[in-house]
């Protein structure tokens, strides 16, 4: 049973990752707006529950895989699970150091900054289907610091995938 639970989907549906980066657009952007401190608190929670157990213990990623995909008339499209994984951890790093410093030692200025950093990564990914984390899980692996084995897929993230997505 923890296995399962703590396992990441490998593929992805790329379409359903660029909706979570836009829900966290939104969440970020309403974080800011109204200077939400304990919104930056569940924006790191759910970037640890999505780097922990893919979309299985986040909420947005539970709302945009079992109910916002399924209603859209676009196909899946499968992508390398390791490099969103990755990505995803990039954003827990950073948000979770917001939530910290923002709410955990009262320094706005830098918490808000690093929000102000995950939105840009969220809209160029929602957006322009631009992973910054991707790339740089690319960049690693093409600089032998992450192991073939970790994504045999991933020798050219670009590459169209053809196989079915993971349920």
């Amino acid at each position: 049973m923890w296995r399962n639970l703590f396992s990441f989907p490998n593929p992805v549906n790329e379409v359903s990752a660029r909706l979570v980066a836009g829900g966290v657009v939104v969440l970020a952007a309403v974080t800011l707006i109204f200077d939400l401190r304990w919104l930056a608190v569940a924006i790191a929670y759910g970037f640890l529950a999505r780097v922990a157990t893919g979309p299985t213990l986040s909420p947005l990623g539970q709302l945009v895989t079992r109910v916002v995909t399924p209603l859209l008339p676009v196909a899946a499209k499968p992508v390398p699970g390791p490099p969103k994984r990755f990505a995803q951890g990039m954003g827990a790093v950073i948000t979770t150091t917001a939530a910290v410093l923002w709410a955990g030692f009262g320094l706005a200025t830098a918490g808000k900054v690093l929000i102000g950093l995950v939105i840009v990564a969220a809209v160029l990914e929602s957006v322009f289907a631009f992973c910054i984390g991707c790339k740089v899980f690319a960049l690693l692996m093409r600089a032998n610091l992450i192991p073939e084995s970790v994504c045999e897929q991933c020798n050219d993230i670009r590459a169209p995938r053809s196989q079915p997505l993971a349920s």
